[in-house]
């Protein structure tokens, strides 16, 4: 579904250049749930750009669905096939209406009123927020607007959705609920990319980028980055909470299973020690 081919990104200034991407080569699969993390500055927002052409590369390529995104004439069919979701709902929304932001993204590709009025429901029935359909976007909390945002995206029927922090600026509850947004949307078929500086939310993909320096140090399945903790502990990253309290029993003498990573997978290991 996605394929990066020596992608590298550059940023130039007064001062000079700053390298964001360098040289990275990897593949995403359709239907596949990967999170991408990295410390600030490790280049992880820049590749999210990347991926419906917010941003080109400065060299190398960079494929979505077998379209070169540098190709000028492929814009607005990767666009059609690529969804974002950003840190802050407020910078999304640009109706004074529920349903009119997320109508707004279907009224610009010109679809016809009656499919828009039936996309919007659906939408909005998807993300729990069919009641708030008339509502003032600036009444509704923040995990409230963030979801009308992905409403405006799962609207759009994108093949692919990439979330660029969609948590940082909510409460613990707001990112549960979108968390768990995200993952009924990978179980209807959609390719997720998720971008956090959560340990517990990249736990729940099915593969870690993890960058550093413009490059993508690691990639591989949650289980097997986050249980090598003195490595994550050197780059100066968290792990799982669940992951961290298993250690520290192990280092009690409990018996525990070396990839332990949910608190549900602690829990039933616990029981099991007479």
């Amino acid at each position: 579904m996605i394929r990066a081919q020596n992608l590298r990104h550059v940023y130039k200034n007064s001062s000079g250049e700053k390298v964001a991407l360098d040289d990275l080569n990897f593949s995403i699969d359709d239907g596949e749930f990967v999170a991408i993390i990295g410390t600030n500055g490790s280049g992880k927002s820049t590749l999210a750009k990347h991926f419906n052409a917010l941003l080109l590369p400065t060299s190398g390529k960079i494929f979505v669905d077998g379209l070169d995104t540098s190709d000028e004439k492929n814009l607005w069919r990767v666009r059609e096939k690529v969804g974002m979701v950003f840190q802050n709902p407020d910078s999304e929304i640009v109706a004074a209406v529920v349903e009119d932001d997320v109508a707004f993204g279907l009224e610009n590709l010109g679809i016809e009123p009656k499919k828009i009025r039936e996309r919007v429901d659906l939408a909005l029935d998807d993300v729990n927020m069919s009641d708030y359909k008339k509502f003032a976007p600036n009444k509704l909390s923040g995990g409230q607007k963030q979801r009308i945002a992905i409403a405006g995206v799962i609207a759009m029927r994108t093949k692919i959705i990439v979330f660029d922090e969609p948590t940082a600026m909510l409460d613990p509850q707001g990112r549960r609920e979108i968390l768990e947004l995200v993952k009924r949307l990978h179980a209807q078929g959609k390719t997720i990319i998720f971008i956090t500086h959560f340990m517990e939310e990249a736990a729940q993909a099915q593969r870690i980028f993890l960058m550093d320096g413009g490059r993508i140090i690691k990639n591989d399945t949650p289980r097997e980055i986050f249980t090598d903790m003195r490595e994550m502990k050197r780059l100066g990253f968290d792990v799982p909470i669940a992951a961290e309290m298993a250690e520290r029993l192990r280092r009690k003498n409990f018996k525990l299973p070396k990839k332990i990573l949910t608190a549900e997978e602690l829990v039933a290991a616990l029981k099991k020690i007479k």
